[in-house]
């Protein structure tokens, strides 16, 4: 079975409310730099319209507005998260979508958008492939200095899945914007799931290192790892089918060592909402620490042996 928008869009729930002037969530996390520092990275979330695609694995639409917020909005969501947060060096803001979607953020408010940021050495933003072109230019150089960054989700190389993951876009999409980004400059950085409905977990594995291998030859300089999360509704039922198994904590593990083993740019595990990957709760701890020193180490750190549930990783 191929999902289609309408069947995906039939399984969802309901959306959180939001306050179109407020961000519905930021942070600040340490991260490693390209040049082998760590730095802390501001992270907000923006509320603005849903994404036009429909993608099968998203749950992001839960945070997110079926209306275009009004021109100054987002400005004011970043002023008011900033004034929350500690002091940092780079900042991300991602908005469940496009970035140069302009029903999500409106064009008008790019220019107090690069004085909101002008503190910081990077700027980070998501977009689809799709909608990499002028207006993703034209803000690069009104930032100036290479200081942009666009995060692209590949999801994976693997030509079928991602054409039954709805996302309108093909593997050969996905490099183009990425080689037009780091033809002028802009760094790239590619999400890619752990865990692949249609496949066993020894196949997303696989796929996954190969996913990570494509990026970095399309040019990506940074490659986000993150678990596939139940919970959308369309995801569940394919569960429910048996044709989806959520990832778990071993699998993540194994795919950062292998994205590391490649030796080709910086590869993160994504360790949002990690604990619904526990299983085991007596080797948990040691493991999501584990995580996050080979996310800032960029180095496989000695596997954690538990002789609760007898698992080594």
């Amino acid at each position: 079975m191929t999902p289609d928008a309408r069947w995906i869009l039939a399984r969802r729930g309901p959306r959180n409310l939001l306050d179109p002037r407020r961000a519905y969530a930021a942070s600040v996390e340490d991260e490693l730099t390209e040049e082998g520092a760590v730095a802390p990275v501001a992270t907000i979330f923006l509320t603005n319209r849903e994404c036009p695609w429909t993608c099968l694995m998203c749950d992001l639409w839960q945070n997110t507005l079926q209306e275009t917020v009004a021109p100054g909005a987002i400005p004011e969501q970043i002023r008011q998260a900033l004034a929350s947060l500690p002091p940092a060096r780079r900042i991300k803001l991602y908005n469940a979508g496009s970035f140069f979607d302009p029903k999500a953020v409106p064009p008008e408010d790019h220019a107090a958008i690069v004085e909101l940021t002008a503190p910081f050495e990077r700027v980070v933003v998501e977009s689809h492939p799709a909608l990499v072109g002028e207006a993703c230019f034209e803000l690069s150089r009104r930032l100036g200095g290479g200081r942009l960054e666009v995060a692209m989700g590949l999801e994976t190389a693997h030509p079928e899945v991602l054409a039954r993951l709805n996302k309108g876009m093909t593997v050969e999409d996905f490099g183009r914007a990425a080689r037009a980004l780091v033809a002028r400059g802009i760094a790239v950085r590619a999400f890619v799931l752990v865990g692949l409905p249609y496949l066993s977990p020894a196949e997303s594995r696989a796929w996954c290192r190969r996913s990570v291998a494509f990026a970095f030859d399309a040019g990506v300089r940074v490659v986000a790892l993150i678990p596939t999360r139940t919970g959308n509704g369309a995801l569940d039922a394919l569960a429910e089918a048996g044709a989806f198994a959520p990832p778990t904590l071993s699998l993540l593990e194994a795919c950062l060592s292998d994205a590391l083993r490649l030796d080709r740019g910086q590869a993160f595990a994504d360790l949002w909402d990690l604990p619904r990957l526990a299983g085991c709760r007596s080797c948990f701890p040691g493991r999501a620490d584990r995580l996050v020193r080979m996310n800032l180490w960029q180095a496989i750190a000695p596997p954690i042996s538990c002789s609760s549930c007898g698992g080594s990783a």
